[in-house]
């Protein structure tokens, strides 16, 4: 089994979601967003499962200094042009992609 957990080493739910599969002896490919930022084909394969939208967080620093709540803005440039504005971890398994943490969806997986 390959999981696939694309976050940063600061935020708390993607430390969360890693603790989530070591538990369950299953050891993630982990990839630091800072590092090492999503493509524009990467973003687009994600975001035609999960939604662009799904993929913006809004309750993150960058959105609210960026004042972007106030803005009309497009959402897929946004993130591109700035990895802190996506909400983390992504999760993926095989052709299933979660973002946020979604210890529900990931337990159907590990069955």
């Amino acid at each position: 089994m390959v999981i696939q957990i694309m976050g940063t080493k600061k935020c708390s739910d993607t430390k969360k979601a890693m603790r989530f599969f070591k538990e369950r002896r299953i050891e993630p490919h982990f990839r630091d967003l800072n590092e090492k930022e999503l493509s524009q084909k990467e973003f687009d394969n994600i975001a035609n499962k999960i939604g662009t939208d799904n993929l913006l967080d809004t309750s993150s620093k960058e959105y609210k200094d960026k004042g972007l709540e106030y803005m009309v803005f497009d959402t897929k440039e946004e993130i591109l042009a700035n990895n802190g504005l996506i909400k983390t971890p992504i999760v993926r398994y095989e052709r299933n992609v979660t973002c946020g943490y979604e210890p529900s969806e990931w337990k159907k997986w590990v069955k």
